[in-house]
């Protein structure tokens, strides 16, 4: 288990280092110039000795390769550099982002993985075929409903019309749960696909009909024994899909104007603040890389096969392992 850790923090730390290296290489790429943004978008406003005294600064006056070493060996040492736009820390800028963007991611992941998999469990529970058809019916209805499009109704229903919840803004645990909703959409619509057809066949599985011989009511089985069972392919998705609740924030923090790493990032975009983008991309790497990590070392507890398939293969390819344990 130890060497099994160890292997994926290796490939956690790669991952890292190609998402920093590549938005570098990319960033580096963009036509327009951030250092002449910042100085003014009008060329005569600025003297060749002011530009050059910036870039200078940020070390843009160095060539490429020399600039990459430096600020991947700066970054490992803790160091972001500084944002060109406010000339504060990245880290800074970071620190009070995290913060909102984390509530309602968090928050959104919860309402996604209860709605999802309850709306699973319902359907595939139910003896009632059209309430089945209907309950199976919603997820695609959810995953192709535009996330903008949600939140202005939300705020439409809920904070124009029925002012239960504030519109804007980032005051308290009421101005949490709309953009909550708005970002556990897509997400529990797909851990409800998932769910629901993994659900399916695990109830056709031997030991599925086993437990119902044994006089199991249908609740046990779908919660007992299928659902451990049928929940792998969701927790995967899941981990998959924190990626997508990050990236989700850009608009649903921009739709109710809520502060975070969203908005931060697409002021960050639109005036090519490079080292604020490249903060954000190491971010939004370094959480989607801890989630996934802690849902491969889930996968033991939740099916006990996983772990002994491991132990069971062969170093470095030699022989023929045994079958990969495929849970129901």
């Amino acid at each position: 288990m130890l060497r099994y850790v160890a292997g994926r923090l290796g490939q956690a730390l790669l991952v890292l280092w190609a998402a920093y290296t590549v938005s570098f290489f990319v960033l580096w790429a963009l036509p327009s110039d951030p250092v002449s943004l910042l100085l003014g978008t009008d060329p005569s406003d600025v003297t060749p000795e002011q530009l050059a005294a910036v870039r200078h600064e940020y070390g843009l006056d160095q060539p490429l390769l020399v600039q990459y070493v430096h600020q991947l060996g700066d970054v490992l040492h803790g160091d972001l550099g500084r944002s060109v736009s406010t000339r504060q820390p990245v880290t800074t800028l970071l620190g009070d982002a995290i913060g909102p963007t984390a509530q309602i991611a968090a928050a959104g992941l919860l309402l996604a993985v209860l709605l999802g998999g309850g709306l699973a469990v319902a359907a595939t529970l139910t003896r009632n075929r059209r309430l089945a058809g209907t309950l199976l019916g919603l997820p695609p209805l959810g995953v192709a409903v535009p996330g903008f499009w949600f939140g202005l109704v939300l705020l439409q229903c809920f904070s124009f019309r029925l002012p239960l919840f504030p519109a804007i803004g980032d005051d308290g645990l009421a101005s949490i749960v709309l953009p909550a909703v708005t970002l556990a959409l897509p997400t529990g619509a797909v851990i409800a696909q998932l769910l629901s057809k993994s659900l399916t066949a695990a109830l056709r599985e031997p030991y599925a009909e086993t437990a119902r011989a044994k006089g199991a009511s249908p609740a046990r089985v779908h919660l007992r024994h299928a659902l451990r069972n049928a929940s792998l392919p969701a927790l995967t998705a899941a981990g998959l899909l924190v990626g997508g609740l990050l990236g989700g924030t850009v608009v649903t923090e921009t739709v109710f104007s809520r502060p975070g790493l969203g908005r931060l990032t697409a002021t960050a975009v639109q005036s090519q603040d490079v080292p604020v983008v490249q903060g954000v991309v190491l971010v939004g790497a370094t959480v989607f890389v801890l989630v996934n990590l802690a849902v491969d070392l889930v996968y033991p507890v939740l099916d006990p096969r996983v772990e002994q398939w491991r132990r069971r293969r062969t170093p470095r390819g030699h022989g023929t392992p045994a079958a990969v344990p495929q849970p129901a």
